[in-house]
């Protein structure tokens, strides 16, 4: 389970005229998700979903707040005060170098991102992206090539196992990044508009893509997204971003059996009413009724 609790972000900003000013990216936001889900974070431009779902990935500190998986602290916000930096001074002073060396490049939990630009290295062809992911988790050499094998066929693309990212179209670049997290086994998958760089047929096939495997694997999906239709199509419930700072504005449970149809009248139903949210969030006006 994720567990997050009451989380902050503030970045400090130098202006041109070299005064000091401040931007609050996420503000107090709390927010749980259960195992086997997937969630959706919809909300306008710069409303701090991305930056909210890499502190859940521990890729940035919360400047309030923490971040629990199953109980364990994924970050400690960063220190702000000089009081704050002597106690995290004192916690951390007696480990060695020798145990730094020894956590390093070591996940804290199963986590697996999947970002907009596919992040695949653009040297190494299909084959050595995947293969390069499992050595970073320790998989031993000999065992690499089969649990690489496995991901790809998964994907459809054991035609291109020799190919180079650049000879690949931008889905199969998104399928090669979909291999690349799935074979390390994780139990939770962080997406920051994964699909958003494809045509809209392209996306849709990679949507029941990712559904055909989340229903093999049964892990948690957390889905950063602008396209409302993608939200509720994926997700087991949407949390609607209100603008800059980010709070969750309202959250949408979507109790649509799967396999859905697009076009169901629940689907746009709801659809509907998110969108009426934004135009009041954005306009102030809105034409249904919340």
């Amino acid at each position: 389970m994720i567990e997050a609790r009451n989380i902050s972000k503030f970045f400090s900003i130098i202006n041109e005229d070299r005064t000091a000013d401040g931007l609050t990216a996420v503000l107090s936001v709390s927010l749980t998700i259960e195992d086997g889900k997937i969630v959706s974070l919809l909300g306008p431009s710069g409303c701090g979903k991305s930056t909210f779902l890499e502190i859940l990935a521990g890729l940035q500190a919360p400047t309030e707040g923490s971040v629990f998986i199953d109980g364990v602290q994924v970050l400690e916000p960063l220190p702000s005060t000089r009081k704050e930096m002597e106690a995290y001074r004192r916690k951390y002073q007696f480990l060695s170098p020798l145990a730094n060396g020894m956590f390093k490049n070591r996940p804290k939990h199963d986590i697996a991102m999947i970002f907009q630009d596919y992040a695949v290295f653009p040297w190494m062809t299909v084959m050595q992206n995947v293969m390069f992911t499992l050595k970073l988790r320790g998989i031993a050499r000999n065992e690499r090539e089969a649990a690489a094998m496995v991901y790809l066929h998964k994907m459809g693309l054991t035609d291109s196992l020799r190919k180079y990212p650049s000879q690949l179209s931008g889905g199969m670049r998104q399928r090669l990044a979909l291999a690349r997290a799935l074979a390390v086994q994780p139990r939770i998958i962080l997406m920051d508009e994964p699909f958003a760089a494809v045509d809209a047929l392209t996306r849709e096939r990679l949507q029941d893509d990712l559904l055909r495997l989340w229903e093999e694997s049964g892990i948690t999906i957390v889905l950063v997204t602008h396209d409302t239709d993608e939200a509720l199509y994926l997700s087991d419930e949407v949390i609607v971003f209100s603008p800059k700072p980010g709070t969750i504005r309202n959250r949408f449970t979507v109790n649509v059996e799967r396999p859905r149809r697009r076009s169901d009248p629940e689907l746009l139903d709801l659809k509907q009413r998110i969108t009426s949210l934004f135009k009041y969030d954005i306009n102030n006006e809105s034409e249904y009724s919340i």
